[in-house]
């Protein structure tokens, strides 16, 4: 066990994601941190098949509720926690550690703090603060009223609008769902789009009654080489940021907006800076992860997304003495202090099924070595772990069947467009005639 933390394995943890992705690899990360530290770890998340349910770390996956309901899903972690309660009957009963993983999960424990405390370990947060960041609108409010640079945003009322709104700041723009986490499933909605004509913006405004919140248009930063970056950060119970660091976005997918596929941590002292006084300024508690996108005309970098939960790729910044922001937030919840991070500067994480994609689409791309004397920095998987391999296997396996549907969906999409082709360039057939129409010969 790592000699600068000492945790209290007694205290178990249920990591929460309501979002039904099998290929979420923050899920396993956090698993595998807390694990590794010999805390029992538990998992809400779509279904005890997913690729993360194999991992040797979780000691249990339930399926979480139908929906996004709070109650419900108070409901669900009571009984769990009865649960626990129920094997040791002998024994203390013990508060039980919650980790949200998405948005919609740290919204709902934050909405039923109160009910679920105290037998359940929360940061001090509510669902009103934590909207005003992870809704996109109340994150372009939060910005101008504090003066953090972000990305000009524009919320249309109507479609006529959108496409003006479109024009105004220049296409292509960034099209967001001002509460991505309301997006139905299935059909094919997607919480961050570039769209690059003004049929297309009229086109996702007519499905805001489908998408369930508010259509953004935002203008759009050039992408590039050195210009996406994030910050991890746990704020403490006392309001103390010990743990945060600051990483560079190597490859992403999609493409210059999307989430990260290969990650470096890289001191970047004005993105820290940021980062810090805006969580100062919210008076904000528990794990966070930021990105920021530079704008070289400028010089500034824009906030692009809060997310008040860990971010996927949370394990780039695992300092030499395993301590993460998982870690921190068990440490602070159990009463026990956070050491300060030790820079690991080079450090990468890998997640490979996206780094493949983004390979392919951009195989061109390349990025500056760091600096260190030609010592090769650590680089860390997602899926794939020595110690850990099943969740690889399975998600491989998950990976090669999803990818061979969207394959199969789009040759029949294809086909079934050249039949529609076809049938119209046919010349029209002779009017049909009755017998009445008939004449002798």
């Amino acid at each position: 066990m790592p000699r600068r933390q000492s945790f209290d394995t007694r205290v178990p943890t249920v990591l929460v994601r309501l979002d039904r992705n099998p290929f979420h690899h923050g899920t396993l990360g956090a698993a595998r941190s807390l694990g590794r530290a010999g805390i029992p770890v538990h998992a809400v998340i779509e279904s005890s098949t997913s690729p993360v349910a194999r991992s040797r770390y979780l000691r249990s996956a339930r399926t979480g509720p139908a929906t996004s309901s709070s109650v419900e899903l108070a409901a669900l972690l009571n009984r769990i926690a009865d649960e626990f309660d129920g094997t040791d009957p002998d024994g203390p009963s013990h508060p039980v550690l919650a980790v949200p993983l998405d948005d919609v999960s740290a919204l709902a424990l934050a909405r039923r703090r109160a009910d679920l405390a105290p037998r359940f370990l929360l940061p001090e947060q509510t669902e009103e603060q934590l909207l005003r960041v992870a809704d996109k609108a109340g994150l372009a409010r939060t910005c101008a009223a504090l003066g953090l640079p972000h990305p000009r945003t524009e919320l249309p009322t109507g479609a006529d609008e959108a496409a003006a709104m479109a024009w105004s700041l220049g296409l292509p723009v960034i099209a967001k769902w001002s509460r991505p986490w309301l997006l139905p499933t299935g059909r094919g909605l997607r919480s961050t789009s570039i769209v690059r004509s003004l049929a297309e913006v009229r086109e996702l405004y007519g499905r805001t009654p489908e998408a369930g919140s508010k259509l953004l248009l935002q203008e759009l930063l050039p992408a590039g080489r050195d210009l996406d970056w994030f910050f991890h950060g746990y704020v403490d119970s006392a309001g103390r940021c010990a743990t945060g660091a600051t990483g560079r976005k190597e490859r992403s997918w999609p493409d210059g907006a999307g989430l990260t596929a290969v990650g470096r941590w890289t001191e970047n002292p004005a993105v820290e800076r940021a980062a810090r006084e805006l969580l100062d300024a919210l008076d904000y508690r528990g794990v966070c992860d930021l990105d920021f996108r530079l704008d070289r005309s400028t010089g500034a970098y824009h906030l692009l997304d809060f997310n008040p939960r860990p971010g996927a790729q949370f394990r780039l910044f695992t300092d030499a003495e395993d301590l993460d922001v998982v870690r921190a937030a068990h440490l602070d919840l159990t009463g026990r202090p956070v050491p300060p991070h030790s820079p690991a500067y080079g450090r990468r994480f890998v997640v490979e099924n996206y780094a493949a994609l983004s390979l392919v689409t951009s195989p061109r791309r390349r990025y500056a070595a760091e600096p260190g004397g030609g010592r090769r920095p650590r680089t860390e998987r997602a899926w794939f772990a020595a110690d850990d391999p099943l969740p690889a296997l399975a998600m491989g396996c998950a990976w090669l069947a999803h990818l061979l549907r969207r394959a199969y969906g789009a040759v029949a999409r294809r086909l079934g467009a050249g039949r529609v082709r076809h049938a119209a360039a046919l010349p029209a057939p002779p009017p049909r005639t009755t017998p009445d129409q008939l004449t002798p010969r």
